[in-house]
């Protein structure tokens, strides 16, 4: 099966999407199934409002419509709903070509915290978005139902996985800190709520790994707290293998990749209880989860990191890239694009 997957979110961005689609590709790739992208590379761009760190793309309807006819896919899904992902999605409906969706990001949360827009027209332009698709995919049970009850149609499962061959509690970084250390890591930016985390009374040290518009001013507003900045792959998986606890405050994420990748280096996390870490933790004896904060950050030092290891051990993309894999191949082609591919269009879904 050939799979064109089109995003606003790619590399060099460092963040869950791009770690997710990533991943994907690699682990489909064993099952017999080839991802290609449709991303905002080669298009002019411009910085994103209130976050100049990144930029949106400005894409043309006839290179869109080039790219996709020159991958000739068998399915198409859109995985973000920015400039990209709403014109693949306009060329799907204008040739009546069905495609799937997934819903990764919380826009509506994002934008209200940046600006005065109410929750309700943010959903409203993304359930117009997502009613289009045969299916739009979720990562947890609990984003299902919460998007159901906004109206939502159509909604299927797609879970997430950890490369626990890279992100291990082998070869921890050196960090000449205070013991206990408390790490958050992600983009910093006021959605992911680090307020939360770095105004905390805590024992040892506070780390925060990532970049973001709102780095400048908690640096200044903490400056207890170490901020060191981007890390990626070996540097990142060595970072959070030498952290005591992961702390995720985040109150928006949908699921929260790097919850899994802490885990499988061996450090519990403690975060708040909400969509994303209810998921990823649930009961399971690998973190704690409490609306204090501060109490759930205590308790995760009691946390046995063998058991967190072993809990990621069981969460593997090859999983998860069947569970997308299939969900495409659960929609039935009934007709082809014409003369210059093969892209065939599902008549319906299993939500």
């Amino acid at each position: 099966m050939r799979i064109l997957v089109a995003t606003d979110a790619w590399h060099p961005q460092v963040n869950g999407v791009v770690r997710t689609l990533t991943s994907l590709a690699r682990s489909a790739s064993a099952l017999g199934a080839d991802i290609k992208f449709l991303t905002p590379e080669g298009f002019p761009s411009v910085p994103l409002p209130t976050y100049p760190g990144l930029r949106v793309a400005l894409p043309s309807r006839g290179e869109i419509a080039r790219r996709i006819e020159a991958a000739s896919p068998d399915a198409i899904h859109i995985a973000t709903e920015g400039p990209v992902g709403w014109m693949v999605r306009d060329y799907c409906c204008r040739r009546k070509l069905a495609f799937t969706t997934s819903y990764t990001t919380r826009f509506p949360e994002y934008i209200a915290a940046r600006s005065i827009i109410p929750l309700s027209m943010s959903y409203a332009v993304l359930r117009h978005f997502h009613a289009a698709a045969a299916m739009t995919m979720v990562a947890t049970s609990s984003l299902r139902q919460q998007l159901t009850a906004r109206g939502f149609k159509k909604l299927g499962t797609w879970t997430r996985g950890v490369d626990t061959e890279l992100f291990t509690p082998d070869g921890a970084s050196e960090l000449d800190l205070p013991r206990p250390i408390f790490m958050s890591v992600g983009r910093v930016a006021v959605e992911k709520n680090l307020d939360a985390f770095l105004s905390l009374n805590l024992p040892g040290s506070k780390v925060v790994v990532g970049d973001g518009p709102q780095k400048p001013e908690l640096e200044i507003r903490f400056p207890k707290v170490k901020f060191l900045g981007e890390k990626t792959g070996r540097e990142l998986s060595a970072h959070l293998a030498a952290a005591d606890v992961f702390v995720f405050p985040s109150l928006t994420d949908t699921f929260g990749i790097v919850q899994l990748e802490a885990l499988a280096c061996g450090t519990p996390v403690a975060a708040f209880p909400v969509t994303g870490p209810l998921d990823v933790i649930a009961d399971f004896p690998v973190g704690a989860l409490d609306m204090n904060l501060r109490s759930a950050c205590i308790r995760a030092l009691r946390i046995s990191r063998e058991a967190c290891r072993d809990f990621a051990l069981q969460r593997s993309w090859e999983n998860s890239a069947r569970q997308f894999i299939g969900n495409l191949s659960a929609l039935q082609p009934s007709r082809s694009l014409r003369p210059r591919g093969r892209l065939m269009a599902p008549s319906a879904a299993q939500g």
